[in-house]
Parts: C-alpha cells; structure tokens; sequence
C-alpha cells in the first residue's frame, strides 16, 4: 500500500465510523492499526536522520580534505611558477652570454685553456638547463595531479550535500504522513492514543529508571559511559542531539564515550568501524551494539538483555530490550572500545 493511499484510506475509515458504517470494534481496531503506523513510519524517519547523520560526516571529512587540497595546490602553484622563472632565466643566461656565438667563438680560439674553461661553462649551464626542464614537468605533473584530485572531490562533496537534503526530506516527509494519520483520527480516539503513549512513556520511564538504580559495574570505560547514559533518562530524541537535554541514537553513545575520553563522530554507521568486534553471545555491559541493514541504530548494551538507547523520534531516551531483532532492524554487531 502506496503512502497516499494509506493516507486516504484511513481519513475513509474515520468518515464511516461518525456515520455508523463501521463498529466500534472495528473502529478500535483501526486506532491500534493507525498507532502501529505511527510508530513505523517514526522508526523509518529515525533511519532516514541517521543516514543523514553518516552523510554529514562525510561532508565534513571531504571538506577537511578540500581545505588541504586546496593548500597543497596553492603551494605546487606557487613552485611551478617558480621554477618557471628560474628555467627562463637560465635560458637566457645561456643564450646570452655563452649561447651560439660563443660556441663559434670557441671554433676559432687560439688559446686552449680558454677553450676549455669557456666549454665547461658551457657544459654545465646545459646541465643546469637540463635539470631545471626536468624539475619543472615534475612539478607541472604534480599541480595537474593535485588540481584533478581537487575537482574530483569537490564534485564528490556536492554529491554528498545533495544526499544529505534527500535523506532529511525523506525523514521529515516520514514524520509528516504519521502526523496526517493521526490527524486522521476523530479528535476523541486521537487524545486517548496520546494519553495511552503517556502513560506508557511513563511506565518505561519508571522502569528505566528503577533498572538502573540497580545497576553495578566496574570501572571499564564501557561501563562509565553506560553510567553517563543512565543519566539521561527521559530525556527526548531529537535529530542531531548530542546533549544536555536532546539526543538522537548516535548522539547519545558519542557524548557517553566522550565522557570517557574516547572520541566518535555522530554517526551509528560509522561507529562501527571503532572498536573490537565482539559477537553477539559475548557482549558484555558497556558494549555497543548495532542495528539495521544498512546500520541506522546505535545503543549501549547493560547486561541481562537489555541496552540503553534513544529510540526515535516520538520516544525518550530508555532501557530496552536487547535481542536479534530491534523492531524490523536486525542484529548486526556489538563493538567493545
């Protein structure tokens, strides 16, 4: 079923049930239906920020490295030119003052120490031309070199920034249709949907909270950042949070890992290039685990199957449960730093 046509379909659904042609069991039904929905197309947008998330590091690595390039073709630029000028000049010396005439001049020389003299001058100005014509290709090639690397990578980066606004389009259209679903809803069932998220948002909350309390750990690095994560129960997801109070799933396992002296970019996919890989049988607290295929979540593992995370957007940042399957997102790998 197409996007629009899930739209349309529920708004049907709501003008059959005001007018009777539907039972309030059905109609039940389709607030739970309309609620899972919600929360699938809230989770695909969550995937959507951190696929942006993994762009937008790269856009900055391609921008560090144009600031280089650029610096680097500045300076092969400037030696290019320089030995240009220092090749003309030699030129000119040589043709000058010891350049064809001279070389008859020599011909018809009565004196041969003269000759001599004059020739190895000669002789080694065409050595000098020689070695400064080679220096000069040498560094042509290597400003050529530099200049296709450049416009390689700037069109690389305009690639990448034009992905970036695919993939934030692509979430915020997701987060537009769950609100068009919901705004499909009679008024009453829609306020009874948000009472009962509350009160579950609640209810996980209290959990969450009680589940750390009881935590006990050691000092591993895993488990300091585990601990800088339970203090930030409850707090929202919003994409891009790094703290104090906004997290997105990235954000919250770079600043806990921060805390701790270990530095990651805001990006679960890239994450998982940190680290020791560690299966899944074999996790222990403070380790990171990952989700998706491509990788689109990221989240703390605590022990006794459950990690700490910040879920999507819609939810707070909680203890969940750890398994294979995170929603519709498979298990991919845990990494210990």
């Amino acid at each position: 079923m197409t996007k629009e046509y899930r739209v349309i379909f529920a708004a049907s659904f709501t003008f059959l049930y005001l007018y009777g042609a539907i039972s309030p069991a059905q109609a039940s039904n389709h607030v739970g239906d309309a609620q899972r929905k919600v929360s699938e197309l809230r989770s695909r947008a969550a995937d959507a920020f951190e696929s942006a998330n993994q762009v937008k590091y790269e856009i900055s690595s391609l921008e560090r490295e144009l600031a280089r390039l650029k610096q680097n073709e500045a300076i092969a630029r400037k030696s290019t030119l320089r030995i240009e000028e220092q090749l003309a000049r030699t030129a000119i010396e040589q043709y000058k003052g010891t350049g064809i005439g001279s070389g008859f001049e020599l011909l018809f020389t009565r004196d041969p120490s003269q000759y001599l003299r004059d020739a190895q001058i000669l002789d080694d100005l065409s050595r000098k031309l020689a070695s400064r014509v080679k220096t000069f290709k040498t560094s042509s090639q290597r400003l050529r070199s530099s200049q296709l690397i450049l416009a390689d990578r700037t069109f690389l980066l305009r690639a990448k920034q034009k992905k970036l606004a695919t993939e934030v389009t692509k979430a915020k259209e997701r987060l537009r249709a769950a609100e068009r679903i919901l705004f499909s809803l009679k008024e009453a069932d829609r306020s009874e949907l948000q009472q009962s998220e509350n009160a579950s948002e609640a209810k996980i909350l209290k959990n969450s909270k009680m589940l750390a309390s009881k935590f006990s750990g050691n000092s591993t690095r895993g488990v300091l950042a585990l601990k800088f994560a339970f203090g930030q129960l409850g707090d929202i997801y919003v994409w891009g949070g790094a703290g104090p109070v906004k997290w997105d799933c990235s954000g919250l396992t770079m600043r806990a890992f921060a805390r701790v002296g270990v530095s990651l970019p805001h990006s679960a996919a890239i994450q998982y290039r940190y680290g020791k890989s560690i299966a899944f049988s074999e996790v222990r607290p403070g380790d990171l685990v990952f989700f998706g295929n491509p990788i689109s979540h990221v989240a703390i593992y605590m022990g006794g199957g459950r990690m700490v995370q910040a879920p999507r957007p819609g939810k707070k940042v909680e203890i969940g449960t750890f398994s294979r399957m995170f929603g519709y997102k498979p298990f991919i790998g845990a990494k210990r730093l």
